[in-house]
């Protein structure tokens, strides 16, 4: 029974449990030593939820790759709202990345690919296809938008958090995932919510859509946010103005991996969240 219980982003539909601990055990428990923490965390202490399978195709056990998707598939509302977002924060970031002006207010298909085609040249999205920066945008909006896939990564959290459990860490949409589970369960012995990379600051597209939106995650009683100044999806790095000054707030330097979730939790700020956690009563 896992003390700490960790959420994944988008793009893991490929990979699972296993893999998955694999990568963040290691990194949370480099972020404990960096941080001097007295907590130690055992590989059966820190449990990883998946729920990346739930967007994969049906039928594919071979070479499985991303639908091919183009410009075309790009739906209008909320995944254009949230394509164009990125391309302006994107843009603020890096200067290689042209910025969008006026004419993209009118959300047509000649916008939508001037986006992707953006896009496709900052650093943040080096290495994604097209394709998986569209099928993205669309399991962010199936998530925060289709009540059934709601429910269904909301069971996955709640199998996973046990009486021993006592931090709940959330990376990227992840992050969405973990307040709305702690919101929608006050009873649970949890005490510390740790989100990386988040986007619950975004106002318009993640915030309103949150069933409780600005309110207190339930049980907790801590709060930390950590975000890299470079990291497009934490738009809004302090979640403060939304959320109450109780939340602790930090910016980081990930370097050229401004999202990777293992340069989040081996940085001293993540340990300190986490053995703290660990160590409320």
């Amino acid at each position: 029974m896992a003390r700490v219980v960790c959420i994944h982003g988008i793009g893991q539909q490929y990979a699972g449990e296993s893999q998955l601990h694999s990568a963040w055990h290691p990194a949370l428990a480099d972020g404990l030593l960096r941080a001097g923490a007295t907590t130690a965390l055992a590989p059966d202490d820190v449990r990883c939820v998946f729920y990346g399978d739930l967007f994969r195709p049906p039928g594919r056990t071979l070479a499985v790759q991303d639908p091919p998707l183009d410009a075309s598939d790009v739906d209008e509302g909320f995944e254009t709202d949230l394509l164009l977002a990125l391309w302006a924060e994107a843009a603020r970031t890096d200067e290689a990345v042209l910025p969008p002006d006026a004419r993209t207010l009118v959300r047509t298909a000649h916008t939508v690919q001037r986006a992707l085609n953006a896009l496709s040249r900052s650093r943040f999205f080096a290495g994604v296809a097209l394709r998986g920066l569209v099928l993205d945008l669309k399991h962010v909006r199936a998530y925060l938008c289709d009540p059934a896939v709601r429910d269904a990564v909301q069971q996955r959290v709640a199998a996973a958090v046990t009486a021993r459990t006592r931090v709940i860490v959330g990376h990227s949409l992840g992050s969405v995932v973990a307040y709305d589970a702690l919101c929608a369960n006050p009873g649970w012995p949890v005490r510390a919510l740790l989100t990386l990379g988040s986007p619950l600051g975004i106002r318009n597209l993640v915030y309103e859509r949150l069933p409780r939106p600005g309110a207190w995650p339930g049980p907790v009683e801590a709060w930390t946010n950590i975000a890299d100044t470079g990291d497009v999806v934490a738009l809004v790095k302090d979640l403060r103005p939304l959320f109450g000054d109780r939340v602790v707030c930090h910016l980081v330097h990930n370097g050229s991996r401004a999202h990777d979730v293992t340069r989040y939790l081996d940085t001293p700020e993540a340990g300190r969240a986490v053995n703290d956690g660990c160590g409320a009563a």
